[in-house]
C-alpha cells in the first residue's frame, strides 16, 4: 500500500473515510436553482472565463461562519461525457472552472474536517457564467442523521469494513451443501463478466483486417524503430490479440521514446500483471499514481488495476481495499462491479449485496451488476429475489445468453421460482433455438411447474431430445430424460438414457446412482453394484475436491457499522 507521503493530496480524503455529506448552497433562485445564479464578479476573475464559445462555473467555499476555506478539492463531473475536472479553492476560498461546454454537471467538494458536499444536477448553458457558493459544515457541527440523509450523494459510506481474511469455512444455513457449490460456481461466473470487453470485441472482429493492420505496424516499426505511435499501436494490438509477452517489447520501446505518455505506461503495467510480473506491475502502477496531474477517472483506473495485481499475487485484503478506493474516487459501473465481485468471490455476501445494491441504483441498466446482485441475494437464501433480478437483467438485452444461463443454474437447485423464470427461458429458446442449454433449462422450468399432464411431459421430452441432438455429449440432459422415463414407468428407456448419460459424462454421479436403482428394479444386481461403486467413488472425489477448493478460498471477515465482526455462517 502507498504511504501517506506517496498519496496525492486529492486522494487523501479517501484515507480519512469521510462519512455521508452535508451541502449548503448559497444561491438566488433562477430557472436552474440547483446550479446557482448568474455570475457575480469574483476578485481577480480571469478573462478566460468569458472567452467566446465557452461557459464557466465559479464560487466561494466557506465554512458555516462565512470564513473562506482554502485548498478545498472541488470536482466537476460531466453527467453526459463522464469527464471529471478538479480544482482547489484559493486563499480566499474561491474556486473556478473555465472553458466549459454547456452540459449537465455534478459538483462535489471535499475538505478534511468537513462533510463532503455534492450538488446534482448543475445545468450550464453553452456560453453561460454561473456562480455557486458552497458552505461546508464541519464534522463536529453535524446535528442529525436525518439531515444528512436528505442530501444528494455520489456514494454513501459503506456499512461494513473488511477486517481481515481467514480460511473459508463450510457455511451452514442458507449456504447448505445443496446451494453452496452453486453459489461458488455462480460467483466465479460473475467474476468472468469483468473481462475486458474491448479486447473481446477486438478479437471477434474480422481477423483478416487485424492481420493486415498488424503486418503494417510491424513493417512501420522495422522501418522506423523510433516511431512512438507505431510502437504504441502495435503493442496495444498485440495485447488485444492475447500476445501480451510480445506486446511488452513494443510498449516498453514506446515508453522509452515518450515516458510521459499515460496510456502507454498504463498498458505496460497491465501487461506486467497479465504476464505474472507482479512486482513490476505494482511499481509501474504506483509510479503512475504518484503523478499529480491524473484525472479522477485515471486515478480510479489505477487503483482498480492495482487491485487486480494484488488479487493475482495472492493479497486479497489489499486487493479489495484498492477496489473500494477506486469506487470511492469514481463510482462508475466498472469500479463498483469489480469491488462487489471481489467481495462475492471471498464469500462476503452482505457487503457484496450492499455494493451491488448501490450499483444497481446508480446503473439500473447494467446486466452484470444485476447478475452480481442476484448471486448475492441467492447466497443469502433469497432465491425468488435472486431469480427476479436475473429476469430483469434478461430484459435489458434479450439476445444476451448470460442472464438466462444464470437463471437456469439457479432454478435447477430451487424448485419454487417466480413465474418470470419460465417466461424468460421460453424466450431464450425462441431467440436461440440451436442453443442446447436453452432447451435444457426451459425443460427444467417446465418440470418445476409440472402438473403431470401428458402434453406437458411430451413438451419436456421434446426439448430434452432436441438438447442432446444439438449437443450429443450433454450428460445432464440424458439424465433428465432418464428421470422422465422412469417417472412414466418405462424402465428400458430410462436405463438407456442413464447409460448414455454416464457414457458421455462419467463424472455425473447422480446418473450412476439412478442407473444403479434402475438395475435393481430390473433384477440386475451385479450391474447395480458396479454403478453404486462408481457413485461412491465419485461422491468421495467430489467431497475431496470441495475441500481443496474450500482451502483455496481466503474468506473475508468484515465488521458491520454496529461493530459486529462477521464471516459467513459456519
Amino acid at each position: 500500500m502507498l504511504s501517506s507521503s506517496e498519496i496525492p493530496p486529492q486522494l487523501r480524503y479517501c484515507k480519512a473515510r469521510l462519512a455521508t455529506c452535508v451541502l449548503v448552497v448559497s444561491v438566488l433562485l433562477t430557472p436552474f436553482p440547483a446550479c446557482g445564479r448568474a455570475a457575480q464578479e469574483l476578485p481577480n476573475q480571469r478573462s478566460i472565463d468569458n472567452h467566446a464559445g465557452s461557459a464557466s462555473l465559479h464560487g466561494y467555499v466557506r465554512d458555516s461562519h462565512g470564513k473562506p476555506i482554502p485548498a478545498a478539492s472541488v470536482y466537476l463531473r460531466s453527467n453526459t461525457g463522464n469527464q471529471t475536472l478538479t480544482v482547489h479553492s484559493d486563499a480566499d476560498g474561491i474556486y473556478r472552472f473555465s472553458g466549459l461546454r454547456g452540459d449537465i454537471y455534478t459538483l462535489r467538494v471535499l475538505m478534511a474536517g468537513y462533510k463532503e458536499a455534492t450538488l446534482d444536477p448543475c445545468v450550464l448553458g453553452a456560453k453561460e457564467t454561473k456562480q455557486v457558493d458552497l458552505t461546508l459544515v464541519s464534522t463536529a457541527q453535524v446535528g442529525s442523521a436525518n439531515a444528512l440523509a436528505e442530501q444528494p450523494q455520489f456514494f454513501d459510506e459503506p456499512k461494513f469494513t473488511i477486517a481481515g481474511v481467514t480460511e473459508a469455512m463450510n457455511p451452514g444455513g442458507h449456504g447448505s451443501n445443496t446451494t453452496l457449490p452453486t453459489t461458488d460456481s455462480l460467483a466465479k461466473q460473475t467474476l468472468l463478466l469483468s473481462g475486458n470487453a474491448l479486447n473481446a470485441q477486438a478479437r471477434n472482429s474480422d481477423p483478416s483486417v487485424r492481420n493486415r493492420e498488424e503486418e503494417s505496424l510491424r513493417q512501420a516499426t522495422d522501418r522506423e524503430p523510433n516511431n512512438f505511435e507505431a510502437n504504441r499501436r502495435l503493442g496495444k494490438l498485440l495485447i488485444e490479440d492475447g500476445k501480451t509477452g510480445e506486446a511488452l517489447i513494443y510498449l516498453e520501446r514506446a515508453s522509452r521514446l515518450n515516458p510521459s505518455d499515460y496510456e502507454t505506461s498504463y498498458a505496460i503495467a497491465s501487461a506486467y500483471a497479465d504476464t505474472g510480473q507482479y512486482d513490476r506491475a505494482r511499481t509501474e502502477t504506483r509510479t503512475l499514481l504518484a503523478r499529480q496531474n491524473n484525472a479522477i477517472r485515471e486515478q480510479a483506473d489505477l487503483h482498480r488495476l492495482l487491485g487486480d495485481v494484488y488479487d493475482k499475487s495472492g493479497r486479497p485484503l489489499d486487493a479489495v481495499r484498492e477496489y473500494e478506493l477506486a469506487a470511492e474516487l469514481n463510482p462508475d459501473e466498472p469500479e463498483l462491479f469489480d469491488w462487489g465481485a471481489d467481495l462475492l468471490r471471498h464469500r462476503a455476501y452482505e457487503p457484496a449485496l450492499e455494493v451491488f445494491t448501490k450499483g444497481n441504483h446508480l446503473f439500473p441498466r447494467s446486466q452484470r451488476i444485476l447478475a452480481g446482485l442476484a448471486v448475492s441475494a441467492y447466497a443469502r437464501g433469497a432465491y425468488n429475489e435472486a431469480l427476479q433480478h436475473l429476469c430483469d437483467a434478461s430484459d435489458l438485452n434479450p439476445t444476451d445468453a448470460q442472464p438466462y444461463l444464470f437463471i437456469g443454474r439457479m432454478q435447477t437447485v430451487q424448485a419454487a421460482q417466480p413465474m418470470c423464470v419460465q417466461e424468460k427461458l421460453a424466450r431464450f429458446v425462441a431467440l436461440q433455438p440451436e442453443n442446447a442449454f436453452a432447451r435444457y433449462y426451459y425443460a427444467r422450468s417446465l418440470l418445476n411447474h409440472s402438473e403431470n399432464s401428458s402434453e406437458g411431459d411430451k413438451q419436456v421430452e421434446s426439448l430434452l431430445q432436441k438438447a442432446v441432438e444439438l449437443d450429443p455429449k450433454f450428460g445432464a440432459a440424458y439424465l433428465q430424460l432418464g428421470i422422465l422415463y422412469s417417472d412414466h414407468g418405462d424402465s428400458s428407456k430410462a436405463i438407456a438414457a442413464y447409460q448414455k448419460a454416464v457414457n458421455v459424462d462419467p463424472e455425473l454421479k447422480e446418473a450412476h446412482y439412478r442407473l444403479a436403482r434402475a438395475y435393481i428394479r430390473d433384477g440386475e444386481k451385479t450391474k447395480a453394484q458396479i454403478e453404486f461403486q462408481h457413485y461412491r467413488q465419485l461422491s468421495q472425489k467430489a467431497e475431496e475436491d470441495a475441500e481443496r477448493q474450500r482451502r483455496a478460498i481466503q474468506q473475508f471477515v468484515f465488521t458491520l457499522s454496529e461493530g459486529t465482526t462477521v464471516s459467513p455462517k459456519q
